[in-house]
């Protein structure tokens, strides 16, 4: 199973995403947005302080004080969704949400309601809002769709026992 948030990760998630045909679902989910009424919007999640897997024993000790950025762009459009990688941030979404790993490692796990965390500050996002929200809906009914969730798709082993970091 691939580690959260690696580019195993994301590949494995888009190809079931991909898969799915989400027309109904992005209809509805796009109405409450002006910017995804048409079905068409993206979502873009920079996710700060992700730790590096070392590939070998000579890496652990360069690896260990790794915190990354990784940005990962959720983009719908003629009914269905796909992820991806931006590595060089050069895409601009309809929404951009801001968040440390720990944070993302929570809602992962589903112990941290994404509302709750915006509501205390610990995500910053920028845009529409309304496509936010949209893009969440997407991706909770493809879960559904798929009849597993994300913590089902990833190993987050590696994720028990992070504390938040203030980021």
């Amino acid at each position: 199973m691939p580690r959260y948030l690696s580019p195993e990760w994301v590949q494995s998630f888009d190809a079931a995403l991909s898969a799915l045909d989400l027309s109904d679902v992005v209809a509805a989910a796009g109405a409450g947005s002006l910017a995804a009424a048409d079905g068409t919007f993206s979502v873009v999640q920079v996710v700060t302080g992700v730790p590096t897997a070392p590939a070998g024993p000579d890496e652990a000790a360069e690896a260990a004080g790794a915190a990354p950025d990784v940005r990962v762009v959720l983009t719908v459009a003629d009914g269905r969704a796909h992820l991806a990688l931006d590595p060089s941030g050069d895409v601009t979404g309809t929404a951009t949400i801001v968040l440390g790993y720990a944070d993302a490692a929570a809602m992962a796990r589903g112990e941290l309601d994404p509302a709750d965390a915006l509501a205390a500050g610990r995500i910053r996002v920028r845009g529409d809002l309304a496509a936010l929200v949209a893009g969440q809906d997407v991706l909770a009914a493809a879960a559904t769709r798929l009849g597993t969730d994300l913590v089902n798709l990833t190993d987050l082993t590696d994720l028990t026992d992070l504390t938040d970091t203030g980021d």
